[in-house]
Parts: C-alpha cells; structure tokens; sequence
C-alpha cells in the first residue's frame, strides 16, 4: 500500500468516530432484525422509488439500532444486492504449445 492509503485509514476511522445516532430514531418498540432483513434485501427497489415518490425510503427510522443495521447489512450483503455478483475466476490455466 502507499502512504496516503496507510494514512487515509486511520484519519477516516477518526472521523467516523465522530458520527452519532439521535437518541430520539432508536425506539425498541421499533423496526427490528427482521425487518431489517427484509429493508436491506428490497433496497435496490425502494431506492428507485424514493427518487420519485417522496413518502418512501430506504432506511427505517426509528429504528432498534444494532439489530436492525445487522439485518439492513445481511440484506444487502447477503440475500440482496451484493450476492448478485458472477463467478470470479482465479486462476486459469494456460496451455502452451511448442513447435516441432
């Protein structure tokens, strides 16, 4: 790695650091690990939906918190929109022929 991608990562970690949630869009009565789940794995469609209807979002708020992001993460991650990706090649065998 060069220096700046060395130095990018801790100064991003720093200022993630400073990110906090309102204490007022976590609510345990609120949308759990299920539903979150479910969120993460229609977020391709509600995202296209959100750029033209103004009532629809991506991310329920509020939220439980920790469960609920967990379940947004395996639904996009997992079931949803990064699981879409092909097979990847690694290694391919190449033949080499020697003339007579």
């Amino acid at each position: 790695m060069k220096f700046r991608s060395l130095a990018a990562i801790p100064a991003l970690a720093m200022l993630a650091a400073c990110a906090q949630q309102v204490s007022t869009a976590v609510q345990p009565g609120a949308p759990g690990f299920l539903l979150g789940l479910w969120h993460g794995f229609i977020f391709p469609v509600a995202w296209v939906l959100s750029l033209f209807v103004p009532d629809v979002a991506v991310y329920a708020v509020p939220n439980n918190g920790g469960w609920y992001d967990f379940g947004f993460f395996l639904g996009i991650v997992v079931f949803g929109v990064g699981s879409w990706r092909g097979k990847k090649v690694i290694v391919r065998e190449k033949v080499v022929r020697v003339p007579d």
